[in-house]
């Protein structure tokens, strides 16, 4: 691990698209705070895609990502994570190499394959392969970044003499991220040489998971240093420990709750997700977080309080975890905006410069 780098993470929730008169208010106001976050000397910003959900409703982050490449010089950014089963993989592979062009070498390439079935019903995408899918629509991606043509058959996508323009800015092609969660997925990441991240999981479980993919990849005996690892987290900083709390104890235990309501009125509902040991872990920890503010804190899920907590609690879980990038989730649940913004810039004017780099890449 070298020095923590901060970002911040930013999705799209249904409840705030329904608040606003037309979409375009709502992208405006994003934008916005991704500039502040690029002025208060956030290195990297990242959004999330899910498709038929209310939880982000960033349908299409490649464009919103090509106006913030525009209003912005220097942040990097993405998205964590591309539905890879959705997409056409020689199309989004054109999609984010002419993004890192239009951004001249900004972008950050994160990969996925989905966790909730109801979104692969929706558009008649076979859930229990979505593994197979994302694999094979990567390695057509890498190819279409670094070949003149592409010619695969495959089970899901064929191509014949495909001609994909252009190539990406970044040689040989943006940095390419993994969510991984389950074991299968770390194994994945780290046979490719992939980077690897994570959001949903507590920080016990984290940490024997990055573990297992560092061991796994140093296994694999890659040439190059040891690919990053990321995690992000709902954070809320303000003056004091009892302020930060009352602020963010409701929104955090509404922010699941908020985006499930109207999906579960439709006809389809959620569908089963598969029966495993990661989903049923998952599902564990979803039910934490719609109960209890506790269950949050306790399991490193969100940092709040004033900036010496939040920066004595970081400094922690960055001891337990190891990480490369932490991301600041500040929007969460039905926090407003004055706030979440004002926590964006506590945390960087007095959490971040808590981790400046010393001898052995430790925080002081």
């Amino acid at each position: 691990m070298g020095a923590l780098e901060f970002g911040t993470y930013d999705n799209f929730a249904a409840y705030e698209m329904k608040g606003s008169s037309v979409a375009a208010d709502v992208y405006e106001q994003h934008i916005r705070e991704v500039q502040e976050a690029e002025e208060l000397g956030y290195k990297y910003y990242f959004i999330i895609e899910h498709q038929n959900s209310d939880v982000g409703q960033l349908t299409a982050p490649s464009v919103y990502l090509s106006a913030v490449a525009q209003r912005t010089s220097t942040i990097r950014f993405g998205v964590m994570i591309y539905q890879l089963p959705f997409y056409n993989p020689i199309r989004l592979a054109e999609e984010a190499a002419m993004l890192d062009q239009l951004s001249r070498g900004r972008l950050e390439f994160g990969t996925g394959i989905g966790v909730a079935e109801h979104e692969f019903v929706r558009w008649n995408l076979p859930f229990y392969e979505r593994r197979q899918m994302s694999q094979e629509a990567l390695e057509i991606i890498i190819k279409a970044w670094t070949e003149d043509t592409v010619t695969y058959q495959g089970k899901y996508w064929q191509f014949d003499e495909a001609l994909p323009v252009p190539k990406p800015y970044q040689s040989p092609h943006p940095p390419i991220w993994v969510a991984a969660h389950s074991p299968a997925s770390l194994e994945f990441a780290a046979k490719g040489n992939f980077h690897v991240s994570q959001n949903l999981d507590v920080d016990s479980v984290i940490a024997e998971k990055f573990e297992l993919y560092r061991r796994t990849w140093q296994d694999c005996q890659h040439q190059g240093p040891m690919p990053r690892t990321f995690l992000t987290r709902a954070v809320h900083v303000a003056e004091t420990d009892e302020k930060a709390r009352a602020q963010a104890e409701a929104p955090l235990l509404a922010s699941r709750a908020l985006s499930r309501e109207r999906i579960a009125r439709t006809r389809v509902g959620f569908i089963g997700n598969e029966d495993s040991p990661t989903q049923r872990e998952l599902s564990r920890v979803f039910q934490g977080m719609n109960t209890s503010y506790d269950f949050w804190i306790d399991n490193g899920l969100a940092l709040v309080g004033s900036p010496e907590t939040v920066a004595k609690r970081l400094k922690e879980q960055y001891r337990l975890i190891g990480y490369d990038i932490f991301c600041a989730n500040h929007r969460f649940g039905p926090l407003p905006e004055g706030q979440s913004r004002k926590s964006m810039r506590l945390f960087a004017e007095e959490v971040m410069p808590a981790f400046r780099e010393r001898a052995g890449n430790e925080p002081e």
